[in-house]
């Protein structure tokens, strides 16, 4: 795993409640800005920012480390400080081990301001442990700082996202502006399923079983040491974006409704005929030869770009190929196969947060720096892609193309922060994709369920004990890596440690919010 440093060696300034609101209505205007220019409101927010005492705001993804991120970290800086008298340092966690090692640092204390945080990772739970703090609490220990801090989130955000973060009417994360719905399928190297004759096949693909003739060609006429379907614990068809199964705000913690029917009766994962039947058909793969054999416990983030990989699972949006392949340095090499309909939950509209610490030495800075990510267009594409004319250059004002240091930083995070809505788009990708992404969002199906988030508190006992139990069996049997029979083992040991709880407490507050609506 790649090292991080959460630690630093500048002392936490508080910001004072006086002195935001004396400078609030400067500053506003200062984090409004759409370009890079010296603009009077700049200069305004420059004065206000120096009334401030500096601050250093730690910002921690997940993904791998990027070679350059210290040059583009300065770069941040160097336009962030005349702003909020602020300077960002990022840390980031690796692919996979997010779920691993969040919980140690939560546990620890470790000082932290804005951090990733998804309703597929553990949201529900973190926020029942005190992780995050409420960020739309006027009476509260932080007060409303979505409102004082947060205007062009609030002004640019569909109001579904926020509804999507909400537990018991207090929101923990500002989601990523970006596709709202999910679709599952896979990516694919379509240079290699040229050269083997599958391309017209794989376009007459229509389910994940159609997939096994074609997986199988692959490992016969690739040989051993090729991979035809990679898989690993967090990305396998049973996943939250394959899987038609609405957790109810938290993935971790078993009882959902189908998100693709209209059925609000909460259910275990294991009284889902299709959740069952994936993990029989993924051992049979597995028992074929067509999928890692490490499936169970790699968590590598770019399989494709390995270049003995053929498939991987991959929650789709229009234009994910193309944006995928240029984060891999694999433009025109990979396409996309649908194997599911789009869907909309809430995991999707809270599928990608930003929560503040509450370790943080000042949430209220913290809160504007995810304000301008979502507001700024010129820091969201720096940090998103690095500085211009060394790991980017401009085709035209918002079309670019990999620059000459590309390789030192892509961290292809975009998802994961602010509003997705600003970025450039890469000359290989379709100049239209925003708009396509909109289109997607509106046509997909909605979840009976959608916007509702169970608050966890009335059984964090024994949820906490199915999370430890999902841990010794989940990444196994959906990764086919050990006999479907162990899913009833799976199922009886919920079942003996407090399920029917859970599924009442689920059901019980579902059915409180269906009636409010």
């Amino acid at each position: 795993m790649t090292k991080v440093n959460l630690n630093t060696n500048r002392s936490k300034r508080a910001w004072t409640p006086v002195t935001a609101v004396l400078m609030m209505s400067l500053l506003l205007a200062a984090c409004g800005g759409n370009n890079a220019g010296n603009t009077a409101a700049e200069s305004s927010g420059s004065s206000a920012a120096s009334e401030l005492k500096p601050y250093e705001v730690k910002l921690l993804w997940e993904g791998a480390a990027q070679k350059d991120v210290l040059a583009v970290e300065a770069k941040i800086n160097e336009y962030l400080q005349p702003k909020i008298n602020a300077t960002v340092k990022i840390s980031t966690l690796d692919w996979g081990q997010y779920d691993e090692k969040m919980p140690l640092l939560i546990a620890s204390r470790e000082p932290m301001d804005i951090v990733f945080t998804a309703q597929w990772n553990g949201y529900a739970n973190n926020v029942s442990k005190g992780a995050f703090i409420p960020l739309n609490d006027p009476d509260g220990k932080y007060g409303d700082l979505i409102g004082q801090y947060g205007q062009e989130i609030t002004s640019s955000l569909d109001p579904a996202f926020l509804e999507g973060s909400s537990i018991g009417g207090k929101i923990y994360g500002i989601p990523t502006n970006k596709e709202m719905a999910a679709q599952g399928g896979v990516l694919y190297r379509s240079d290699i399923a040229d050269e083997l004759g599958l391309t017209e096949q794989l376009n007459n693909v229509k389910t994940v079983a159609d997939l096994e003739p074609i997986l199988q060609t692959v490992k016969e006429k690739k040989g051993a040491g090729f991979t035809p379907l990679f898989m690993s614990k967090s990305s396998n068809f049973n996943t939250h974006y394959m899987a038609q199964l609405d957790y109810l705000g938290d993935d971790t913690i078993d009882g959902a409704v189908r998100k693709d029917g209209v059925d609000t009766t909460v259910i275990s994962r294991f009284e889902d005929p299709d959740y069952i039947a994936q993990i029989e058909l993924t051992r049979k793969f597995f028992e074929a030869g067509l999928i890692n054999k490490d499936a169970a416990t790699t968590s590598v983030g770019d399989p494709l770009n390995s270049g003995n990989v053929f498939m991987t699972i991959a929650s789709l949006k229009p234009g994910w190929a193309e944006e995928y392949a240029t984060s891999v340095g694999l433009e025109g090499k990979v396409k996309q196969l649908e194997l599911g309909p789009a869907t909309v939950s809430t995991s999707e509209t809270a599928g990608a947060m930003l929560a503040i610490s509450s370790t943080s030495g000042d949430p209220a800075r913290s809160m504007m720096v995810i304000n301008l990510l979502h507001s700024d267009k010129y820091l969201i594409n720096l940090i998103n892609f690095g500085i211009e004319g060394e790991h980017y250059t401009k085709v035209s004002d918002n079309v670019i193309k990999s620059g000459p240091k590309s390789a030192d930083y892509n961290p292809g995070v975009a998802w994961e922060l602010g509003n997705q809505f600003l970025n450039y788009t890469f000359e290989s990708e379709n100049p239209d994709k925003w708009e396509q992404t909109k289109t997607f969002n509106a046509s997909a199906h909605q979840s009976p369920a959608l916007g509702f988030i169970f608050n966890v508190e009335p059984v964090k006992s024994e949820a906490a004990i199915l999370i430890n139990i999902s841990k010794q069996y989940a990444a196994a049997l959906e990764t086919g890596s050990i006999d479907p029979t162990k899913a009833q083992e799976w199922y009886d040991k919920e079942k003996k440690n407090g399920l029917a709880d859970i599924l009442a407490e689920k059901q019980k507050q579902l059915d409180a919010f269906l009636a409010g609506k």
